[in-house]
């Protein structure tokens, strides 16, 4: 229907184009045919005068002729002439028949006639005396004259069509030029018209719209017509009551949502802090209210955490008591442990911190109660067992023991042996997890202690038929580490690579440059490999791989992970099934 309104508002303006052409075509057709038909006719008058001037004066050669001597030759060239300017004088007496032209044409005929017998005459008797040629003469200018006169009046009839073509021309041109006037202003008002029309609900609903995305949703566009325009006037304001009732319903499950949050972190027993990208507290929940603290007093390591989260955008969960910081709750001192995990959102650019502060102070008691247990218990069982491994000792000296008396004392003397390894193991666990044991750190050349480890383990693997190459980069460098400590660390790296190693293989000691000032060591076996369910799992004290039939404590990792990041670095593990495991570590370069 709008496109119907369109044709209807243009349609007059068509309508006097289509007149104003038509007229114009007329006009010029019909100025046209006037001129072609006066121009050929007055052409076609002035080509006749032209050959009949000329039959005139060849006529009166003739007669000239004929008074030469030569009257016969002279007779012929007369009737040709006078034939030729009585063909031309007929066509113009029919074209002159019933005009103005008539009377001129037939006193040219009349004195053309006085011509032709003065010319016959003349011929007839022979030589011509001065009278009679003095009469020939006077026709033949009474003749010209008379065509002069009948080229004088088709000469004033062509002035004549030309001024009325002229005429016709200019109002042609004024016609036209006034209907294109008209034409123009009728434009403007139907233009006009056409923008008012159709301008006005297209303005009306874009500032509803522009008003709908400032947020007012209560606006309204007035429905003027059945068009198009009106059914996209219903279709806005269908969408906008649309929209309404979605903002009502966001609204109440905001509200829901932040209730629930709200309700959520009351209830919640761990302090809980929300930082914003600049690194201020936005929220807290009341837990976090009782400790009293605010951004400056936060402890500088948890503060370090929460803007390398801020900085990253990755979450930090450690699982060990040795991130947990210390804090005051009224008058009692508990252990917390920060879980920092990053808050964004990219629809509306929101970027922050979370901090959970966990409460493992009974946590922290209770580790601390079992390592001093098993320090304790490990250190009252060690006395025995060296008495009862001394005895033992002591007793596969003996002679005359049995066979089968001598196999048993040596089963127990393993035993016992192992068992020592393992308590002293577990010794060394907790001295370490405690912090009892110091570092006594130097510079090492890296190159020297991977070749000395390589030489120590040597023996383990000539009896096991393996090789161990060793690759240091010449940037590796040295390291500042505790020897004995970190000799401990390589020793069970590698000696876990042979026995996991098939015979005849190659164990690889490698060492080069890290990032950070640190230098990354590793041992790559060509073992069974680890599954990656494993691999968090592998340095748990007394973690064992299910269904491995290899015989250990599982506590030579533990210990290996403690020496590690009792030096600041830290060890990890890469394997694939099939394709062996890699143990690397980064230690420190030494200053």
């Amino acid at each position: 229907m709008l496109r119907t309104r369109l044709y209807l508002g243009l349609l007059p303006l068509l309508l006097l184009f289509i007149a104003v052409g038509l007229l114009a075509i007329w006009l010029s057709r019909d100025l046209g045919r006037a001129v072609d038909r006066d121009l050929n006719a007055h052409y076609e008058a002035l080509i006749a005068g032209y050959e009949m001037r000329d039959a005139a004066r060849r006529l009166n050669q003739a007669i000239r002729d004929a008074d030469r001597g030569d009257p016969l030759a002279a007779r012929e060239a007369f009737n040709a002439q006078r034939a030729r300017f009585e063909r031309h004088l007929m066509a113009q007496s029919m074209v002159a028949a019933g005009t103005e032209r008539a009377p001129l044409v037939e006193q040219l005929d009349t004195v053309f006639s006085q011509l032709v017998l003065a010319g016959e005459t003349l011929i007839e008797r022979g030589p011509i005396n001065s009278a009679g040629y003095g009469a020939a003469e006077g026709d033949l200018f009474r003749t010209l004259k008379a065509i002069e006169d009948l080229n004088a009046h088709d000469f004033g009839q062509m002035q004549a069509t030309a001024a009325r073509a002229t005429q016709l021309a200019r109002w042609t041109i004024k016609l036209i030029a006034g209907a294109l006037v008209m034409a123009v202003m009728l434009s403007f008002y139907l233009s006009w018209r056409l923008a008012r029309s159709l301008l006005g609900p297209i303005q009306t609903l874009t500032s509803s719209a522009s008003a709908l995305g400032e947020g007012k949703l209560d606006t309204a566009v007035p429905v003027l017509s059945r068009d198009e325009l009106g059914l996209l006037a219903r279709v806005f304001n269908d969408m906008a009551a649309k929209l309404r009732a979605y903002r009502d319903a966001m609204r109440e499950e905001v509200r829901r949502a932040q209730r629930t949050t709200e309700a959520t972190l009351t209830a919640t027993p761990d302090p809980v802090f929300v930082f914003s990208a600049t690194g201020h507290i936005e929220l807290r929940n009341p837990a976090a209210t009782a400790l009293a603290l605010d951004g400056a007093e936060f402890p500088p390591p948890l503060m370090e955490a929460v803007q390398r989260v801020l900085a990253s955008g990755q979450h930090e969960l450690p699982m060990t008591y040795d991130r947990a910081v210390l804090l005051r709750v009224g008058r009692e001192e508990r252990h917390f442990l920060p879980r920092i995990l990053a808050v964004s959102d990219p629809m509306t650019g929101l970027q922050g911190a979370a901090v959970i502060l966990q409460d493992v102070t009974k946590f922290r008691l209770l580790d601390d109660a079992k390592n001093n247990l098993v320090g304790t218990v490990s250190h009252e069982l060690k006395t025995p067992l060296t008495s009862l491994r001394m005895a033992l000792y002591l007793l596969l000296e003996k002679p005359h023991l049995t066979p089968k008396q001598r196999d048993l004392l040596e089963t127990a003397r393993d035993d016992a042996d192992r068992l020592l390894r393992i308590l002293n193991d577990l010794l060394d666990l907790t001295r370490l997890e405690g912090g009892a044991s110091q570092l006594n750190r130097e510079p090492l050349q890296v190159a020297t202690l991977l070749n000395e480890m390589a030489r120590e383990i040597k023996p383990l693997t000539d009896q096991a038929q393996q090789r161990v190459v060793v690759h240091v980069s010449p940037e590796a460098g040295a390291v500042s580490v505790d020897a004995g400590r970190i000799r401990h660390v390589f020793i069970n790296l590698l000696s876990n690579a042979s026995k996991y190693s098939p015979p005849g293989g190659e164990i690889t000691l490698y060492a080069e440059a890290a990032h950070d000032g640190f230098v990354r060591c590793g041992v790559h076996d060509q073992g069974p490999g680890i599954a990656s369910e494993h691999l968090p799992h592998v340095f748990e004290k007394f973690y064992r791989v299910p269904g491995e039939r290899k015989t250990g404590a599982g506590l030579g990792l533990a210990i290996s992970r403690e020496i590690v990041v009792a030096h600041g670095g830290t060890i990890s593990c890469l394997s694939t099934p099939g394709q062996g495991s890699d143990f690397h570590l980064l230690l420190p370069v030494a200053p």
